[in-house]
């Protein structure tokens, strides 16, 4: 891969304010709890590419991250519905399970889309997951998960997912009716896209392979600090060193 280091000027939310981040940079993919500050989820991944149009992280099996749990250590998954969002919370530290994840995001976009494979590197899928437009940070990219999300198949075929999830949010007042109804929008938006078949579905990324001396970024002690102000590039106080850059 080629380090990638422009400059770039005042630009909306989700977009850099100072130089992209290279390609092997380790940085943070972090997600708030639904109507708090509070950071829940935390993913340490490593950059494929960033620039104007596209961020695009490679998460690695066996890496370190953060999940929300029920206070009593219950996985959320398993928690009844009726339940899940209203019980008190923890977080605890946990390996990715199964295959990397591929996550790519265009700026100001209220979604990002995943890619899924198999241990043999056999793809399975496509993930839209609806969300606030990530907010960059010197050692990362924020967001706050909108439950609702698409499942895209290698037909072209679409459906829906987590929809019970989304009208149990609000039910228990987590999204405002008013919220709900744009995150509904922008998932009919992110549809259009899809029967289009426009990027990144269209870019062959279900091709691409990470680049074998990367190592697993190691998850910083401080993951869960607040964000500070945005347009820094990776490093500094995030502690953890690049990965090793291809040329």
């Amino acid at each position: 891969m080629t380090a990638h280091t422009e400059t770039g000027t005042a630009t909306p939310a989700g977009e850099p304010q100072g130089r992209f981040w290279t390609p092997g940079d380790q940085v943070l993919w972090r997600y708030r709890g639904n109507g708090t500050d509070a950071v829940h989820i935390a993913r340490p991944v490593t950059v494929v590419r960033d620039d104007a149009d596209l961020l695009a992280v490679w998460m690695a099996p066996n890496t370190p991250v953060v999940r929300p749990v029920i206070a009593d250590g219950t996985p959320v998954h398993r928690e009844p519905l009726a339940t899940r969002y209203v019980r008190p919370r923890a977080t605890r530290v946990e390996k990715w399970w199964g295959a990397g994840v591929l996550k790519l995001a265009r700026p100001g976009e209220p979604w990002s889309v995943w890619l899924f494979w198999d241990q043999e590197w056999r793809f399975r899928s496509w993930y839209v997951n609806l969300e606030e437009p990530l907010r960059r940070w010197s050692a990362g990219v924020d967001s706050e998960d909108h439950f609702l999300d698409i499942s895209v198949h290698q037909d072209r075929s679409w459906r829906w997912l987590d929809e019970d999830e989304f009208a149990q949010a609000q039910a228990d007042g987590l999204m405002t009716a008013a919220l709900a109804a744009r995150v509904r929008q922008a998932g009919w938006r992110a549809v259009r896209v899809i029967e289009a078949w426009g990027p990144p579905f269209s870019d062959h990324w279900q091709d691409w392979r990470p680049d074998p001396r990367w190592p697993v970024p190691a998850l910083p002690a401080d993951w869960d600090r607040p964000a500070d102000g945005a347009g820094h590039a990776a490093g500094g106080r995030f502690g953890v060193r690049p990965a090793r850059r291809s040329a």
